[in-house]
């Protein structure tokens, strides 16, 4: 297989896992408590990217650049998944790999590094019909005040854009390896999640071989091979290709949700995925446009600069 198709393969296999891992966190959560599947899914990552660490041939040091940026991003990462996780355990599978997908048109307008030019009239319509996609999904069975569960999960989506925007302030310009990164971030979660989920271990320890399997699948395929997998496979296409790809998220939630969860979509919820996923296509492909352009015109400026004239 060729390498730009094997990599196309492995971002949509991430996409995959993530759309996949709304119905194992809200699987999981019915068996344990939210604090305990975090802590679990956090523990088993932090052991798994430890190994990982260990296993390398060449030992690498670790800089105390990694060490703060990795704790102040694993500080965010856990604010995100603890919204996530108790979003997910009081709604659908489906709403919430759809709600969640907010952050491509989110992530523009909390972004305001670089001193990008304003964004085009025609994002925010994107951004709209994104806002009206989400009131659909919380009504799918008739107009109601949103559930519990979509508000959370509309919240985690919040944060996880001003996460990733932290992650591009902070990381830009600076060698780190992403490696240390991760593990720093899932041992900061681990440390976070011991004291509120202690007194449900002994629950955690006599969980069932499924449940086990789901929080295995949570922190193995969902968290650490997702993050290295996509490191790996951006380095070898092109971003707007990989965000093509891994903005699939939401389509694999509704597939997953439907076809192994047992969940419906109502018409007004069917309309409503379609208007998401419209809606944070449209607006991804008038970001990146504009960011294009923005380059474009930053570079050209640099080439040609003005000059003040000067008096005889």
């Amino acid at each position: 297989m060729p390498v730009a198709r094997r990599t196309d393969v492995v971002l949509l296999l991430v996409a995959l896992v993530w759309g996949s891992s709304y119905l194992a966190a809200k699987t999981a959560t019915v068996a344990l408590p939210v604090m305990a599947v975090l802590f679990a899914r956090y523990a088993i990552s932090a052991l798994a990217c430890g190994a990982l660490v260990a296993s390398r041939r060449e030992a690498r040091g670790w800089s105390r650049a990694e060490v703060r940026v990795g704790s102040l991003l694993g500080v965010t990462q856990a604010a995100v998944l603890v919204l996530e996780t108790y979003g997910v355990a009081h709604t659908s599978a489906s709403n919430a790999g759809l709600i969640i997908s907010l952050t491509i048109v989110l992530t523009p307008l909390l972004d305001r590094t670089g001193g990008r030019r304003r964004l085009p009239p025609t994002f925010f319509l994107a951004a709209g019909l994104c806002v009206l996609a989400v009131g659909l999904l919380a009504s799918s069975t008739g107009l109601h005040a949103p559930r519990l569960g979509d508000v959370l999960v509309l919240a985690a989506a919040v944060v996880r854009a001003g996460h990733v925007v932290l992650v591009g302030r902070l990381t830009a310009g600076r060698p780190m390896d992403s490696l240390h990164l991760t593990t720093v971030q899932t041992v900061v979660g681990s440390a976070l999640f011991l004291p509120p989920a202690l007194t449900h271990l002994p629950d955690l320890a006599h969980s069932s071989a499924t449940t086990w399997a789901q929080l295995l699948y949570l922190a193995l395929f969902c968290s650490v091979f997702a993050f290295l997998a996509q490191t790996r496979a951006v380095q070898r296409t092109s971003a707007s290709r990989a965000s093509l790809l891994l903005g699939t998220e939401p389509i694999w939630a509704v597939v997953v949700g439907i076809s192994l969860g047992s969940e419906r979509l109502t018409p007004w919820a069917s309309l409503g995925a379609m208007l998401m996923i419209a809606g944070t296509y449209w607006g991804q492909a008038i970001e990146r446009t504009h960011r294009t352009i923005t380059v474009k015109t930053a570079k050209a400026d640099a080439a040609c600069p003005t000059t003040t004239p000067t008096s005889a």
